[in-house]
């Protein structure tokens, strides 16, 4: 039984602790993270739509990602552009909510990169286009198959709970390598 079904079973609750770093809850989220997030990582239509984004953005230098990235940081105020509608709808971003929904408040932000650190799909809207500059991507796809970042608990004021956000690589199972990341953000509120 994964998490989201023993939450179900129990019903709602929340285990109340004392927030401080992310070590203390590290176990918890590494743990978490094998059994019931590392299998989203490995399916198929992620691993799909973000090769086809790497292979679309192939040619793109530095100075047009930052320049996406900055398109990207006007329209969160002024109410969105098509290439935050790419990112935001479809069944990628479709397939993210769901992860999220059925994790009953655990998950409170799931969003995939490509491999420049661009968003290809997010449940949630994102502050940035570009996450490749953070150590969520620079500390996953930099480092190779296997890697998982957890970063330091914070308030994040959106979902209004503590969170973490558990990021890793995604493989492409054909080759082994890296083609991409991705972030979830846990509320340690609720890990078992």
């Amino acid at each position: 039984m994964n998490f989201a079904q023993t939450l179900a079973a129990a019903g709602a609750f929340c285990i109340c602790a004392t927030v401080g770093s992310a070590n203390e809850f590290e176990g918890a989220l590494r743990d978490f993270f094998s059994s019931d997030l590392a299998p989203i990582t490995a399916d198929a239509a992620l691993i799909s739509a973000v090769k086809a984004q790497n292979d679309a953005h192939a040619g793109l230098t530095e100075d047009e990602i930052l320049s996406l990235d900055t398109d990207w940081r006007a329209a969160v105020d002024t109410g969105g552009n098509p290439q935050m509608a790419s990112v935001l709808e479809g069944s990628h971003a479709e397939f993210l909510r769901t992860q999220k929904e059925d994790m009953c408040g655990l998950i409170t932000e799931v969003f995939v990169m490509d491999n420049s650190g661009l968003n290809v799909a997010s449940c949630e809207l994102t502050s940035a286009y570009r996450q490749g500059d953070e150590a969520k991507f620079s500390e996953t796809y930099g480092v190779g198959p296997g890697a998982v970042h957890i970063s330091e608990v914070e308030f994040d004021e959106s979902s209004q709970s503590y969170q973490s956000q558990v990021s890793s690589v995604i493989v492409d199972p054909a080759t082994g390598s890296p083609i991409g990341a991705i972030t979830f953000g846990v509320a340690v509120e609720m890990l078992p």
